[in-house]
């Protein structure tokens, strides 16, 4: 088993090594070193070191994605075996119905999807054509993020093109620090169900919503297809890799950051500011008003 000590260099190296703004890589390194020299360290178990870490990271670097975590379940810490989380999220994401929690009809003819990760776009294809296949028909629709806590930027991508009516929309950015190029991400041409058009779209939002979550409310904000209802989400637009320090701990990396087609930037740091501010509690009642109100109801 490793010190922490070793667990803190190794970590610290990670994020030398990946993370995207490297200008700021030399003043969290001398900070969380000059704290290990002191010994805060120390006596740390393995939950209350990653706690301790990720608040001293963010102190210097306020990126809500630069963390260490503790994780239950042991994992592999052959270097060939490190695939940066993606297994491991396609497995939460198959044990989680590829993220949609529950598809309704609700009074009115209002549909509602409850989204509580964004799937990867190869694999949630057919479970999110599914759902919207089921929603089709409605008047209006309410996307439900506000237990959403992250996910794919391409299943992002694949989300926000059905409410836009071809793929002829360019949604975002990402800068990627490895290669040093930037992707474009576009409405798709083609979806496995049909496209949601010419109707009200209301997305809730709370303070949980995080990261993918985020990335859909912020793009169809921005691009004025729907009204968000409810809190400023999180905060954290930097898509990010996950790299295995023990069994038990992993150092979570942001690699790219995100830049909408609209804006011109992100919601890093503040998050993403609801249209209609309500309390996460209430922000479906709220929505469902407005989404009748908007059809003339």
């Amino acid at each position: 088993m490793p010190s922490n000590e070793q667990i803190v260099h190794q970590a610290l190296g990670r994020i030398e090594a990946g993370y995207v703004f490297p200008e700021k890589t030399a003043a969290v390194d001398a900070a969380i070193r000059r704290r290990l020299a002191q010994g805060e360290y120390g006596g740390l178990d393995g939950p209350s070191l990653c706690e301790a870490v990720t608040s001293h990271l963010q102190e210097v670097c306020p990126d809500k994605h630069l963390r260490l975590l503790w994780v239950d379940q042991p994992q592999s810490l052959d270097p060939a075996d490190d695939d940066k989380g993606r297994a491991a999220f396609r497995a939460l994401l198959r044990a989680e119905n590829q993220g949609i929690r529950r598809v309704e009809q609700l009074e009115g003819n209002i549909g509602l999807v409850d989204v509580r990760w964004i799937a990867s776009a190869d694999e949630g294809a057919a479970t999110i054509g599914a759902a919207m296949q089921l929603v089709a028909g409605s008047s209006a629709l309410v996307v439900d993020l506000r237990e959403c806590r992250g996910g794919a930027p391409e299943g992002a991508a694949m989300w926000c093109s059905y409410f836009f009516p071809d793929d002829q929309v360019h949604l975002n950015d990402f800068y990627e620090r490895s290669t040093g190029a930037t992707r474009q991400f576009w409405t798709a041409a083609h979806l496995p169900a049909p496209r949601y058009t010419g109707r009200p779209v209301l997305v809730l939002t709370s303070s949980v919503t995080f990261s993918g979550g985020e990335d859909v409310a912020y793009t169809l904000q921005a691009h004025g297809r729907a009204e968000l209802v409810g809190e400023t989400t999180r905060g954290g637009a930097h898509p990010t890799d996950r790299h295995p320090v023990t069994e038990h701990i992993m150092v979570t990396v942001p690699t790219a950051r995100t830049i909408n087609s609209v804006t011109g930037t992100n919601w890093e740091g503040t998050g993403v500011v609801p249209d209609i501010a309500a309390p996460a509690g209430e922000a479906l009642d709220v929505a469902l008003r407005t989404a009748l109100e908007r059809l003339g109801a």
